[in-house]
């Protein structure tokens, strides 16, 4: 069951600028060990409030000039997994905290940017897990 009051349930992903993406992704895989995408890496989780349920954690490299992290001038971006998305922007916004776009949705989840008071971006995600396997299980 959802809680009413939205909030933070987990990460969801972790991203980085860096000069040059690729080769940053080709040397996470190769010393590492980690299966890298034109995204990135994603690593799998059990929800430990529904074992049955994966989670997912989103590993990604940005070229450092992305503006996507913007108007951070941080050289990381957390992206956190949240319930109720909705009322959480709300209660954010209630509350003085600057958000920074309005709720974007996708076949795996609604997105939102938010800035925390000392100029970090962080990006909230109610994720549709489902949509990252293929067969949609």
């Amino acid at each position: 069951m959802k809680d009413k009051k939205g909030k933070v349930t987990g990460i969801g992903g972790i991203f980085f600028k860096c000069q040059d993406p690729d080769k940053m992704k080709s040397w996470y895989s190769e010393h590492l060990g980690m299966a890298t995408d034109q995204y990135g890496s994603m690593f799998e989780s059990r929800n430990i409030n529904n074992p049955d349920q994966i989670n997912y954690l989103q590993w990604s490299t940005f070229k450092e000039d992305t503006k996507y992290f913007d108007p951070s001038k941080k050289q990381f971006m957390i992206n956190y997994r949240v319930e109720n998305m909705e009322a959480l922007v709300e209660q954010l916004k209630q509350e003085g905290v600057t958000v920074v776009d309005k709720i974007e949705e996708y076949e795996y989840g609604k997105f939102v940017h938010i800035m925390d008071p000392e100029g970090n971006k962080i990006e909230l995600w109610e994720p549709v897990d489902s949509g990252f396997r293929e067969n949609g299980e």
